[in-house]
């Protein structure tokens, strides 16, 4: 029964993505031979342009042509689920604690946009003075069933009960669940445990397992086939790959999407070595190297 859900899932997801704007089933396909079109991900929405994790940061996403915006997930004292990549707000913001000890209403009188004029003066915008960091909610207001999304469980094992409440948050904006279009999210971790927890919750929901490695990537039949069992995808850093552990990955059935990746030789690097997409600070960049690679009409 599992395998035949899980079948299920792979269909629709072929399917869906076969019509889909961001020629998900292109990339895909084109991965024996090296990418023309791939997945582009705008990583903490576009971050190289604008503070992460800020509304203004995934328009600006949108807007440089981004296929999908990147959402890290924590969890506020009171249950909230929030768009933050940190375990603290210490990074990102003028004051510093664990985001499990804050409760909503303090984590929305943090100014999460002045930290980024300081670090990049070059960049900087009177209209990212004072930002705030917004509620999973919050961003599904904005953006809804107009934009897809690849959704990361930080660390949920601080988090109990975090993927029931992302599940059922999802389901509310009908972009999971009987009503909602295949493929539109997309949910990754680093923890198996985490995404289990999702697959056994809703088994149709494409699921990325991220992978940390200190060396050249390497990976087995075996935990191929266990990662098969539950997602459709793994997600690593850029400079672990190597052609020859795409091809396994990609041959196996598994999609491939490195991060974080900004700069353009590393992208046309990995679109001729068969990544299915990537995750990037700069979805304009990205864009322009994709379009540069498409054949022109005579």
């Amino acid at each position: 029964m599992l395998r035949y859900f899980r079948w299920v899932a792979i269909t629709a997801l072929i399917i869906y993505l076969s019509g889909a704007s961001s020629d998900f089933a292109i990339a895909k396909i084109s991965s024996d031979y090296g990418q023309i079109k791939a997945i582009n991900i705008s990583h903490r929405g576009a971050s190289g342009h604008a503070p992460e994790h800020t509304l203004q940061a995934y328009e600006l996403g949108n807007v440089m042509n981004g296929d999908y915006i990147e959402i890290d997930l924590q969890m506020t004292k009171d249950g909230e689920l929030i768009a933050l990549h940190d375990e603290t707000i210490d990074r990102t913001t003028e004051k510093k604690g664990l985001v499990k000890n804050l409760t909503l209403k303090e984590i929305k009188k943090l100014d999460a946009g002045s930290w980024f004029n300081d670090a990049y003066p070059e960049k900087m915008s009177i209209e990212y003075l004072g930002l705030q960091i917004p509620t999973l909610r919050e961003v599904l207001d904005r953006f809804g069933p107009d934009s897809k999304f690849f959704i990361e469980t930080k660390s949920p094992e601080v988090y109990p009960g975090m993927e029931e409440k992302l599940i059922n948050t999802l389901n509310e904006y009908n972009l999971t669940g009987a009503n909602h279009t295949f493929g539109n999210v997309v949910v990754q971790s680093f923890s198996v445990e985490s995404l289990r927890k999702v697959h056994e919750i809703d088994e149709s929901i494409p699921l990325v397992q991220l992978l940390s490695y200190y060396a050249p990537a390497v990976i087995t039949d075996t935990e191929l086939s266990k990662i098969k069992e539950y997602a459709v995808g793994v997600g690593l850093h850029y400079t672990a790959v190597s052609p020859g552990y795409i091809k396994k990955v990609t041959d196996s059935g598994l999609m491939v999407f490195p991060y974080t990746v900004n700069e353009k030789e590393d992208m046309n690097m990995l679109l001729d070595w068969g990544v299915t997409g990537m995750f990037t600070n700069y979805p304009d960049r990205l864009n322009e190297v994709i379009q540069s690679r498409i054949p022109k009409k005579p």
